[in-house]
């Protein structure tokens, strides 16, 4: 592009050298265009890179060619707000052609450094015409709403489509990890009713003769609260379930270690996060095929929407943004900055104007705009191992519930410019998934090391139920209304096995000054047992062991490692041991057995000093005789 066409344009001065810039970046970028694994050819693939390119140009100066006011301030943001959209586009088409890592990085940096410039150009012009979309973007035909304007239903994540009181039509769903159920719990009784099975503990798991769910985590439902999604990382699934029925409809395989899942809000469509790769696999849940994917930054851990459906949120496991998708056009168009990678979990407001996500590895929770510009609005300081957060709406304010895991608490933060502190409520060991009612009075808690729920009266923030559940519950779901007709407890299964568990806790020696501490629970797995440890208060970034000793304190007598761990940032660590653990970490009676007591402690790496030695346990109770076969998984 020649000088004389941009003063044509009427672009001259700053505005016309960045363009010519950008002119520059295009041609540069079209010598070093890279061939894509997924296109037939170097030549098409260059093809497409530049068509791209020449696009965002094209735009840019479309854009850029208006009238002048006068006014210094106008002109310069009139013109500086399709400049950083044309860099905007630039960078996404070489994130989807290049292989440069260096200039990826830079790409990323581009994408969201420029929006979030794009957003203060336009908040101090508001008067002026919006930046143009994407070249080849169209409004989808079922999404008529303007920006600004919300729908009345309310924001997944809040567990509520309108003020829904407790009945026993609710359910609280668990996704069991370790023992590959689904509990079903009652609210109005606040008592389990049972679990849909989708497959078998380990070992038997393991089978290459294996048909079944595996490593049950993730979960969502439809917003007539009649299908459940329940993701499997291990089977790389996604199981749909008649909630009235219990059955299994039908499963959809997606890709690598999917995590999350949720309904868009008018049921069209079910997205997953496929955490082991780069995207959203969307699936149409009648037909349960996927039917489109959403490239994202790698590692996306889950995704909810804003009420009108309008943006999806998706943060990352690996990678420190949060990404805002167009569900119109299914692009990125905004990536948010996370304080930290780890983010397994975000919750959207009912008015749809916030968006709260939470970073396990830094034990941090970051508020963000849930309308452009999509900036991060706080960043509050949770506590180790930061779980999942859940936004609640009652007669005492507007809320956000954290679940802590390092340190057994739920951390409730009053909403607003600066969220405050305004309640801590004492869990049980390693809460994880928490979700709301439909009427805001009550929030349920999953308990990862205590294999139990957790019932919050949230008037008065206190526990008010503890309910057992299957082994390990990750995500936690309270859907209203789920059972129309009948006691909705056909085809569940009791416990079982899965009601096999112990649990104990370490803490720092007496006198120390040692602030390690550590829940453990103890799972049985038919012939075998897992254990998982979740300790904090140790120095970041450093390597720890976990031992089986013959004694507490020093001499220790014979000692066995089952599990080394690295702390996280936040100096705190989940870790795992499969083995023959709950005769040696149940105290025999002398009379039935001779085998001695044995105990768990913490140290350093290579060290002899323990920093976090058992001082309490719950038994496990042994099977009368020989486990008989389980029931057929749901599904079968």
């Amino acid at each position: 592009m020649k000088v004389s066409v941009l003063r044509r344009l009427g672009v001259t001065g700053t505005a016309g050298c960045l363009a010519l810039s950008l002119v520059a970046c295009q041609s540069e970028g079209q010598r070093t265009a890279a061939t894509p694994r997924d296109r037939p050819s170097h030549a098409s693939a260059h093809g497409s890179f530049a068509r791209k390119m020449d696009a965002s140009m094209r735009a840019m100066m479309e854009a850029m060619a208006v009238p002048r006011t006068g006014d210094a301030d106008q002109d310069f943001a009139a013109m500086m707000m399709p400049h950083h959209q044309a860099a905007v586009d630039m960078a996404k088409a070489v994130l989807e052609h290049g292989k440069d890592p260096v200039l990826r990085r830079l790409a990323h940096e581009i994408i969201v450094t420029q929006q979030q410039e794009i957003g203060v150009l336009r908040s101090r012009v508001p008067s002026r015409v919006p930046v143009k979309p994407p070249p080849g973007a169209r409004p989808s035909p079922r999404e008529p709403i303007r920006e600004g304007e919300e729908s009345s239903a309310h924001g997944a994540g809040t567990g509520a489509d309108g003020v829904i009181p407790i009945s026993s039509q609710d359910r609280v769903y668990t996704s069991d990890q370790t023992s590959n159920t689904v509990s079903v719990i009652d609210p109005a009784a606040n008592r389990l009713l049972g679990t849909i099975r989708l497959g078998d503990p380990v070992p038997g798991a393991l089978s290459p003769l294996y048909r079944n769910q595996l490593l049950v985590h993730g979960g969502g439902f439809s917003p007539d609260h009649k299908t459940l999604a329940v993701v499997s990382i291990g089977s790389n699934s996604v199981s749909l379930i008649d909630t009235e029925t219990n059955k299994v409809k039908g499963v959809v395989y997606v890709g690598r270690s999917p995590h999350e899942t949720f309904f868009t809000p008018d049921g069209r469509e079910l997205w997953a996060t496929v955490r082991g790769e780069d995207y959203v696999s969307v699936i149409d849940p009648v037909k349960m095929t996927e039917k489109r994917r959403v490239t994202t930054a790698n590692g996306p851990g889950m995704v909810l929407f804003r009420p009108d459906g309008r943006y999806a949120f998706v943060p990352s496991s690996f990678t420190p943004e949060v990404d805002v998708v167009d569900t119109r056009t299914y692009r990125v168009v905004a990536r948010v900055p996370q304080a930290s990678p780890f983010s397994p979990n975000l919750a959207v407001s009912r008015d749809g104007t916030e968006v709260w996500f939470t970073l396990k590895d830094s034990g941090k929770t970051q508020v963000m705009s849930a309308r452009p510009p999509f900036r991060i609005l706080s960043t509050i300081d949770s506590g180790p191992i930061t779980n999942h957060v859940t936004l609640v709406d009652n007669a005492k304010g507007k809320f956000g519930y954290v679940t802590v895991g390092g340190e057994n608490l739920v951390k409730v933060y009053r909403r607003g410019r600066t969220p405050t502190l305004a309640a801590t409520i004492r869990t049980g060991d390693l809460p994880h998934g928490i979700w709301v009612s439909g009427d805001g009075t009550r929030v349920y808690v999953g308990l990862e090391n205590q294999d139990a729920v957790i019932a919050v009266d949230t008037l008065e923030n206190k526990v008010i139920a503890t309910i057992p559940v299957g082994q390990q519950p990750q995500q936690l779901l309270y859907v209203p209304r789920a059972v129309t007709s009948g006691t909705g407890t056909a085809n569940l299964q009791p416990l079982g096995v899965a009601g096999q568990a112990g649990h104990l806790t370490l803490r720092a020696p007496k006198g120390s000054g040692g602030r390690a501490h550590a829940t453990v629970s103890v799972n049985a797995l038919g012939a075998l047992d897992l254990l998982q440890v979740a300790a904090t208060g140790l120095e970041p970034g450093k390597d720890y062991t976990l031992w089986l000793t013959e004694n507490r304190t020093a001499p220790f007598g014979r000692k066995e490692a089952l599990t080394m761990f690295t702390t996280n940032v936040a100096g705190a660590q989940v870790s795992q041991a499969i083995g023959l653990l709950r005769e040696v970490l149940t105290p025999p009676e002398p009379a039935k057995s001779a085998a001695r007591e044995r105990f768990l402690i913490i140290t350093p790496k290579g060290g002899d000093v323990p920093l976090a030695v058992q001082d309490r346990y719950t038994p496990m109770p042994f099977p009368p005789g020989p486990s008989p076969d389980p029931a057929p998984a749901a599904g079968r």
